[in-house]
């Protein structure tokens, strides 16, 4: 079957640093290249718990982008194991279903949770962090399965830049009758804004603020939306295309432009004030931050635009951070982390978010399609690469791969 495998090694890695800083093609094409079309047999399923699925749609995330021009942090690869085949925003069809295996069939049209924890890797008694139901576990370099925190960093399976793949039952969710493809794929990504929402909640009347208005950004405001929390939602925005997003997934204001924090402090009522040198800082600001970028700028911009005791998720994946603490200690602020998918509290019972995200697609009619501005066949990937890398030229939000 084709597949899209991704590797590095050390020297491969230096020389790129060097090359790609000149030019980022040279991380997808050419002899250096850390990505390739590759034939490889399908897989087959792994225990008598496992499924395998033919592919459908597999979106390309930021990490995914991250990985390719090698922008990830080292700190990443031990909980890695290469080659891989990446792709994670997966929705496929089951065509194989082990025997021990029940409410799963051939012919489901599923989502899957790429995270390989204590349950896919057989490992008894699971870690604390699986027990407590948390979406990291403390044990991805360990068990049956080859190092790999997630399906597409481990080179004992593959993701969904592939034709087939076979998953955990945990990991697998049937879709209802009539969910397209194209929304299936998306509730990986709908899942971890839901994440974000659920670790770091807003209060009735709060005022929060999401910096950046890509994929993650606009399923924050929707997550916001869907779960019916009266908050105002004020979004930081590159551009007027992703402020027209905004606004349609449910943003009370979105700024863009110079002045960001002064801009903000005209919304909330708050006051900036300016120091004998840097940026602005701001008191009286928003009460939840929502970073999906995670990088210096948009982290230190959290920091001067959250109120008092704010919480700040960082849900953008970055390389190491410089930022300023002092607004941490002098606003008694809380910098959180959240990624992958935890259980939570969901009418009347513990269930994975990837449950309440299908349950809150189904039940509110959320709409994903109009954030997937580009489509492409595997063979297309360097094209797909090279769209993801310049955003701003080609206006572009999600991208996805199309099997059938």
């Amino acid at each position: 079957m084709k597949a899209i495998r991704f590797n590095v090694s050390i020297p491969q890695y230096l020389a790129l640093k060097i090359l790609g800083a000149l030019n980022k093609g040279a991380y997808y094409k050419g002899l250096l290249s850390t990505v390739r079309l590759v034939d490889i047999p399908q897989p087959k399923i792994v225990t008598s718990e496992w499924v395998k699925i033919k592919v459908l749609r597999c979106g390309m995330c930021k990490s995914d982008v991250n990985a390719i021009t090698l922008s990830s942090s080292p700190a990443w690869t031990p909980y890695c194991s290469f080659p891989s085949i990446l792709g994670h925003e997966v929705s496929g069809q089951i065509v194989e279903v082990g025997s021990a295996v029940e409410n799963l069939h051939v012919g489901d049209i599923v989502a899957i949770s790429p995270v390989l924890n204590c349950k896919v890797r057989e490992i008894e008694p699971e870690c604390k962090a699986c027990q407590q139901g948390l979406g990291c576990c403390e044990n991805f370099a360990e068990g049956r399965l080859a190092t790999g925190s997630v399906i597409d960093v481990c080179t004992a399976l593959n993701g969904g830049y592939s034709e087939y793949m076979v998953a955990h039952k945990s990991q697998v969710f049937k879709i209802p009758n009539g969910t397209s493809a194209e929304i299936a794929a998306l509730i990986e990504p709908f899942a971890i804004a839901l994440e974000a929402v659920f670790t770091n909640r807003p209060q009735s009347g709060d005022h929060v603020l999401i910096i950046g208005c890509g994929v993650i950004g606009n399923m924050v405001i929707l997550a916001l939306r869907a779960l019916d929390i009266p908050c105002k939602i004020t979004v930081l925005v590159s551009s007027n295309f992703t402020a027209k997003l905004a606004k349609s997934a449910g943003a009370d204001y979105t700024i863009t432009g110079p002045h960001a924090l002064e801009k903000a402090a005209e919304i909330t009522g708050g006051k900036c004030y300016i120091p004998l040198l840097g940026q602005s800082t701001m008191m009286r600001g928003f009460d939840k931050v929502y970073d999906c970028y995670s990088n210096s700028g948009s982290v230190n911009t959290a920091l001067r635009a959250a109120r008092t005791g704010g919480v700040i998720s960082l849900i953008g994946i970055s390389d190491q951070l410089k930022y300023d603490p002092t607004m941490i200690w002098l606003k008694l602020l809380t910098l959180k982390g959240t990624t992958f998918y935890g259980f939570h509290d969901w009418e009347g019972k513990k269930r994975h978010v990837f449950e309440i995200a299908i349950d809150l697609v189904s039940k509110k009619n959320i709409k994903f399609q109009n954030l997937i501005t580009h489509t492409f066949k595997l063979d297309e990937y360097r094209k797909m690469i090279d769209v993801n890398i310049n955003k701003g030229k080609y206006k572009t939000i999600k991208t996805m791969f199309v099997f059938d």
